[in-house]
Order: C-alpha cells, then sequence, then structure tokens
C-alpha cells in the first residue's frame, strides 16, 4: 500500500502528464496543506526530501517543485528548501522564479554559499555576468573550497573575454579539489583554446576525455568535450 507521500507523487506525476504545459502543475494541483496531516515528524520530512532528490535526479523538475511547495508550507523558515527548489526552476527554465527563491533563500541564511552560487549561475544565464561574478565572489568568500562557484565563475570571466583570470580559477580547482576534474579540465581546455595555446587545448581535451571514459552518467560533458576537440583539430587537418 502507498504511503501518502507516494500517493502524492504518483497524483503530480499523473497530472504532469494530461497538462499542455509543465508550468501549469502547481495552479492544478491542492494546496500542500490538503495533505500535509501525517507529515509531523522529522522522519517524515527527511522521506519527503529523498523523494525530492529521487525526482531531481530523474530530471522530472516540475515533480521535484511541486514537492517542495509541500515542503516549503510545512518548514517557511528553512532556507535550504528553497535554494533547492530555486535550483529545480533554475534547471526547468524558470529564471525568475528561481532568482526569487534564491534571494529568499539568502535572506533567511545569508551564509549559504550554495544559493550564491545558484543565484549566480541565474545572473548569468540572463547575461548579468558582472552580477553574477559578484554573486560568486560572495560564494567563495563564505565557502573558498565550493569548486562549482571557482568553475562557474571561470566560466563567466571567460564569457568576458577575461581568459587569464579564468584560467586562474581553473588551476585553482585543480589545487584544492580532487572532484569535477572531468569538468575543469574540458573548460579550461575551452579557454586555452580561445586564448589561442591550442597545445595547452588539446592535452586538456584529451585528460578530460579520458576522465570521462571511466564515468559514462557523463555522457553530454563528454559530447560538448569531444566537439570542442573536433573544433580545434578540422583547421588542422585541412
Amino acid at each position: 500500500m502507498k504511503t501518502d507521500c507516494e500517493q502524492y507523487i504518483s497524483q503530480l506525476e499523473l497530472q504532469l502528464q494530461i497538462l499542455s504545459s509543465p508550468n501549469q502543475l502547481e495552479a492544478a494541483l491542492p494546496e500542500p496543506s490538503f495533505l500535509c496531516n501525517s507529515l509531523s515528524t522529522e522522519q517524515q520530512l527527511k522521506k519527503l526530501r529523498t523523494c525530492v532528490k529521487t525526482k531531481a535526479s530523474e530530471g522530472n523538475y516540475p515533480v521535484a517543485i511541486a514537492l517542495l511547495d509541500w515542503l516549503i508550507a510545512l518548514c517557511p523558515n528553512n532556507a535550504a528548501d528553497y535554494n533547492n527548489r530555486g535550483l529545480m526552476y533554475f534547471r526547468n527554465n524558470q529564471i525568475i522564479e528561481a532568482l526569487g527563491d534564491l534571494t529568499q533563500a539568502l535572506a533567511i541564511d545569508p551564509h549559504l554559499d550554495s544559493a550564491y552560487n545558484n543565484r549566480a549561475n541565474c545572473y548569468a544565464a540572463q547575461g548579468e555576468l558582472a552580477e553574477a561574478i559578484a554573486d560568486y565572489d560572495f560564494a567563495l568568500d563564505l565557502n573558498p573550497a565550493n569548486l562549482r562557484a571557482w568553475i562557474n565563475q571561470g566560466i563567466a570571466f571567460r564569457e568576458l573575454g577575461m581568459y587569464n583570470l579564468a584560467l586562474e580559477n581553473f588551476d585553482i580547482t585543480l589545487i584544492i579539489g580532487d572532484s569535477l576534474q572531468e569538468r575543469i579540465y574540458a573548460e579550461r581546455g575551452r579557454t586555452n583554446y580561445l586564448q589561442g595555446d591550442w597545445n595547452c587545448a588539446v592535452a586538456d581535451y584529451q585528460t578530460a576525455l579520458a576522465i570521462l571514459a571511466e564515468r559514462p552518467h557523463l555522457s553530454n560533458l563528454r559530447q560538448k568535450t569531444q566537439a570542442w576537440l573536433e573544433q580545434l583539430l578540422c583547421p588542422l587537418r585541412l
């Protein structure tokens, strides 16, 4: 027999299937309080957050958002829930909603470095790179080990043509962390290519692809890196 949480998730998924637009999901379903009577313990809230994580990993962002609506109704002062819903909105291409949630998360907890990183990504997606770089700086001031903020800020620097600053960011990530190396090498390779250092670009792309060969779940990054490498090599072959 399904739990209340599982029943609600099934309802969300069914409703999503019949809607013409995923963005209509929240308006088409009952308010979270309609289904909250059985979610009165920390254990039940933890289970609900696990469901959010599962749906997010499946790419089912509208359902994850609706589940987070429920969580926020139950815990309106939890900055992490606003941060997570903001991230889901961002991944669902709802940038305005994402910015609202991430700003609210920071109003509740001004020391939440991941919210600064996520909000910076929203600014970058809108082309507001100066605002993005400022938020990445806030994230890094709070947590100098935030590798994603270092990488994302490096990409923003690159978009502005500030290649030396971008390379510094990528170099720092390789020094301070031992994860995300496949992305770091790929992005550093792209930066070297745009700066005109094609030998370093090839070396970085090849290193990234060697790491990605052992990580089949990162197929999108592998395809992008391979395309960047082909873009570099095609003129040389001619």
